[in-house]
């Protein structure tokens, strides 16, 4: 497999613990990198899989410094494009607890990837070996430019046969770009025609709505409350809209709490019309993961989203239903670690998926 991802990283900023930064700044921020499709490559590398990374950035240091931190997890680095213009992005995170929901701060405005994306139009080098390409709602939200490489991208994808996945993931925070248009008009108006170029849709309970206007019905998210067969008929009418896409992947959180969550997914085949949901019991039935003591929710759905992609790829792993298994059991895991990356092993997501989450002490 070579997985090749496209989207903007950043710097990530963020309090000590789950101090908010009015107690902080001035003071010490955490200095990690984030961002979704560079989350999803670190991912498919650290569990085994070859990930590139294509993305447009500065050329300073800040620039060399994530190219080690992408050396140091296997992630190939020979796509990024320097650019003479523009500056990293930046994001700030506020980790939320109990009733207190978590915050992300966008400083990104003027950034590389907005600016400069008509710098990307090698496409023959970008998808050479190419067995799989990623994207994200989040880079068509950025800019203009931004969407104009967005869907380009995935064009060029299309044409030499390599399938493509997005995790649509709704900003409201981005989607600014067309003065007079609402956010959520916006999107749909840009992420519908992106959706006629993917094979794979990866969603989460808002996203479809958000980016594509299609609803599950008797859903309240912020209740914590899902209609599973909601999300099946979402995801029948995601492939009917859009007959170039194969699978729909919806992730099902329940926030009960920013501490407290429940957390599984459904995987929808539309070669078989068949629904997958994980985790189940032993009769078979969906149960979530109950995720006790979050310690860090950001970049779960891109670890959901690297996990399933890998499994995909991955003959003995490739099966849908146990697929959609190794997923919701990688995502479960990243919401124990702290930061942007999901650090974790397939062996590890193995052993979850048959049963040891007893949080035991490895000896």
């Amino acid at each position: 497999m070579r997985i090749v991802t496209f989207g903007e990283v950043m710097l990530r900023l963020a309090p000590e613990q789950h101090l908010r930064l009015r107690q902080t700044v001035p003071g010490r921020l955490e200095s990690t990198f984030g961002g979704g499709e560079l989350n999803t490559a670190v991912s498919v590398a650290i569990q085994g899989g070859e990930s590139a990374f294509l993305t447009v950035v500065p050329d300073n240091v800040i620039t060399d410094t994530l190219v080690q931190e992408m050396q140091r997890y296997g992630v190939d680095s020979s796509l990024i494009h320097r650019s003479p213009n523009g500056r990293f992005g930046i994001y700030y995170v506020e980790t939320g607890a109990a009733q207190r929901s978590s915050t992300v701060t966008y400083d990104r405005d003027g950034s590389s990837m907005a600016t400069c994306p008509e710098e990307i139009t090698d496409w023959d080098r970008v998808f050479d070996g190419a067995t799989w390409f990623h994207i994200t709602g989040i880079t068509p939200a950025i800019s203009e430019k931004a969407a104009a490489a967005a869907l380009e991208s995935v064009r060029q994808a299309q044409q030499r046969e390599v399938p493509v996945s997005c995790d649509l993931n709704f900003r409201r925070k981005l989607w600014r770009w067309e003065p007079g248009t609402a956010p959520q008009d916006l999107a749909q108006k840009t992420m519908s025609q992106l959706a006629e170029h993917i094979d794979l849709v990866i969603a989460n309970e808002e996203d479809a709505d958000l980016s594509l206007g299609i609803q599950a019905p008797e859903t309240d998210v912020d209740a914590g409350e899902l209609n599973l067969a909601g999300y099946e008929a979402v995801a029948r009418e995601i492939v009917s809209r859009y007959p170039n896409v194969s699978r729909v992947a919806i992730t099902l959180r329940e926030s009960i709490s920013a501490s407290h969550n429940n957390w599984g997914a459904m995987l929808y085949s539309a070669a078989t019309g068949q629904s997958h949901f994980a985790p189940l019991d032993g009769e078979g039935n969906y149960r979530p993961y109950e995720i006790h003591h979050i310690v860090d929710r950001v970049g779960g759905g891109d670890s959901f989203a690297g996990a399933l992609i890998f499994a995909l790829n991955t003959p003995e792993l490739a099966d849908e239903a146990t697929a959609l298994k190794y997923a919701v059991a990688a995502s479960c895991l990243k919401h124990s670690i702290r930061g942007d990356f999901n650090v974790v092993s397939r062996g590890e997501i193995e052993a979850l998926m048959g049963g040891a989450g007893s949080g035991r002490v490895q000896r």
